[in-house]
């Protein structure tokens, strides 16, 4: 979670590209901010006390939520609602989330890149989350997943149509594409990998790999403009 950082920054710039000047909220509006503040709070408190930690971490969100509410209304939270709900991917996702992703994420990739090497007439198959070629073996650990890839490109999607002026069912597309394509670039990155253990089994592991990985995030947006 790297990219975590970014996450503010990218929503503050959002926040003052998106600014416009709005009347003072209303009595009830501000009534509605400091309920939404007050019940971030206690879920806050409950999560603390039962060291729920996720939950404790995401009420930051609706909390802010709600003071954009208190502050401005409601005509200030529709233009910075947005990017003030965006802040929810720098937070890591819950242990659960991770615990039920991680696995068929790396068995789907695993599948799908011995597939693609079976295509391109490579000797290759299946062993678990190991792909075999010849006397090589390719492991899928648990990095090769994609799911941090997928975590990063599902968050790059949601901040592209926060600026890109489209209409609403693209916007729905463009973010739906990030799943595919986060999968489909990480196969790739397995694929190409694969390919060169079978020249060169060393260079692979400490060299391609990493260099691979390093093409993943260009490759996605490249895709995500076609889809665009």
């Amino acid at each position: 979670y790297s990219h975590g950082w970014l996450v503010p920054l990218f929503a503050i710039a959002v926040l003052a590209w998106r600014r416009v000047a709005v009347p003072p909220a209303t009595t009830p509006e501000r009534l509605g901010g400091l309920a939404i503040i007050a019940a971030s709070l206690a879920i806050r408190l409950v999560a603390a006390r039962y060291r729920i930690v996720t939950i404790d971490m995401y009420t930051l969100v609706p909390a802010l939520l709600g003071t954009t509410l208190l502050a401005g209304g409601m005509q200030m939270l529709r233009w910075a609602g947005p990017p003030v709900a965006f802040l929810i991917f720098m937070y890591p996702l819950p242990d659960e989330a991770t615990r039920y992703l991680l696995g068929p994420l790396q068995r789907l990739a695993t599948m799908a890149s011995t597939y693609a090497l079976q295509t391109l007439g490579f000797e290759a198959f299946r062993e678990g989350n190991q792909i075999v070629l010849g006397d090589s073996r390719l492991g899928v650990v648990d990095a090769c997943s994609g799911l941090r890839m997928l975590t990063i490109f599902v968050a790059l999607t949601v901040g592209w149509v926060l600026v890109d002026r489209v209409s609403w069912w693209e916007r729905i597309a463009i973010v739906a594409s990030a799943v595919p394509i986060a999968v489909a670039v990480n196969v790739a990155r397995i694929t190409a990998t694969g390919m060169v253990v079978t020249v060169n089994e060393q260079l692979a592991e400490q060299v391609f790999h990493d260099w691979a990985g390093s093409l993943m995030m260009p490759l996605a947006v490249a895709l995500l403009v076609i889809v665009r």
